[in-house]
């Protein structure tokens, strides 16, 4: 299969394929040995389930971005709804966020989850340690801190730290980087989740070190100095990266969250890919991918 959007017809869709109850009820449900189920829960976040650990990337599960912005010259007007609660999602081993950036470390989105989740494992880049304890009210020694090129063993699973350039490979004092992209190892099992970035030499061959990378998650939101804010990967910077990397399938992100910083998969995302025959999927938010 070189390539494959959602069954469903592609429109721009305000109600998930599947959220609240619903969506809670997909990912209890038993993952088998050996597989790994996703849902793209919106904009950057993922929820990765194997058969006994469950870890939340990047999660932005609120409208606080919507509500702070509101009645400025730069609304985010959601394009999507919000596929569930974070308080409603309990049993999670493991949250990831890549960077300061409130749709990848958001207070109203991580405390919740934090106060039901007792026992989670927080991974972040190291560089952000203080801010992200400031930002959520939370002891600076509790989360696990990585930089590029560094590794931690968590839960029966090891996260790599990748350096993101968003515009730029932004470094701390200490010269440690501010955003990350982490490649997740777990069994048989490689996934790549490049945060926020851009193209720079040497991603790829940072990322393809650890092949077979069997999963890339990646944005296609693009870099519009317009926008007034970071960019990211286009289309066809995000197949292409998946292309040399090496990746079994690509998943694109970070799109029909906010009207004003999105991307039409179908635009060149989707003819990019099939173009050099790299396999992807597109996912509505909500929506279930089983990978055995």
């Amino acid at each position: 299969m070189p390539g494959r959007i959602s069954e469903l017809i592609w429109n721009r869709m305000s109600t998930p394929f599947l959220k609240d109850h619903a969506l809670a009820a997909s990912i209890t449900e038993p993952v088998p040995d050996g597989a790994l189920r996703l849902w793209w829960l919106g904009q950057s976040g993922y929820l990765l389930r194997f058969s006994d650990r469950t870890i939340l990337v990047d999660p932005y599960l609120s409208d606080s971005l919507t509500n702070k912005y509101a009645g400025t010259d730069k609304p985010h007007v959601r394009m999507t709804e919000l596929v569930i609660q974070p308080r409603k999602l309990t049993g999670i081993d493991i949250v990831t966020s890549s960077h300061n950036h409130t749709d990848h470390l958001d207070a109203e989105t991580l405390k919740p989850l934090l106060a039901v989740n007792p026992n989670i494992e927080f991974i972040i880049p190291e560089a952000n340690r203080s801010f992200v304890a400031q930002r959520l009210g939370i002891a600076e020694r509790g989360p696990i801190g990585l930089d590029d090129g560094t590794a931690a063993a968590v839960a029966g699973l090891e996260f790599h730290g990748i350096a993101a350039a968003h515009n730029e490979i932004d470094r701390d004092g200490s010269g440690r980087c501010l955003y990350l992209g982490y490649v997740i190892k777990r069994g048989r099992w490689t996934i790549y989740h490049s945060g926020d970035t851009l193209l720079y030499p040497g991603l790829a061959e940072k990322v393809r070190a650890f092949a077979p990378i069997d999963l890339a998650l990646l944005p296609i939101n693009g870099n519009r100095p317009e926008r007034r804010v970071a960019g990211n990967l286009n289309g066809r910077d995000a197949a292409e990266l998946a292309q040399a990397m090496g990746a079994g399938l690509v998943v694109p992100c970070h799109y029909d969250t906010f009207e004003f910083n999105t991307a039409d998969p179908r635009d060149l995302f989707i003819p990019s890919c099939e173009a050099i025959g790299q396999p992807y999927r597109v996912l509505h938010a909500g929506e279930p991918l089983l990978l055995s």
